[in-house]
């Protein structure tokens, strides 16, 4: 399995997980597991995927994620997971 992490983190607007789940839907992107918050007005996701079966390559789904997060004032940030694990192991 070839799993990513995505992390939204932005002020609180109508949309943004749709927004997000659209375009990895179109992309062929499974969801395995996600977790989001609204603390004080910001909002919060963390997505574990599955890009396996993905139609684009990885850092295409992280640029074209960073861009849309951009157009809808979030900062989306996409790690493989081994990568992720790695910069968060004590």
């Amino acid at each position: 399995m070839n799993k990513t992490i995505i992390t939204v983190v932005g002020h609180d607007t109508v949309g943004i997980i749709a927004k997000v789940c659209t375009y990895l839907a179109d992309n062929n992107i499974n969801i395995l597991d996600i977790s989001q918050t609204i603390l004080q007005g910001y909002f919060n996701m963390m997505m574990i995927t599955d890009m396996t079966q993905a139609k684009k390559p990885f850092l295409e789904v992280s640029d074209e994620l960073a861009k849309l997060g951009e157009s809808i004032g979030v900062i989306i940030k996409c790690q493989r997971e081994e990568i992720f694990n790695s910069m968060h192991r004590i």
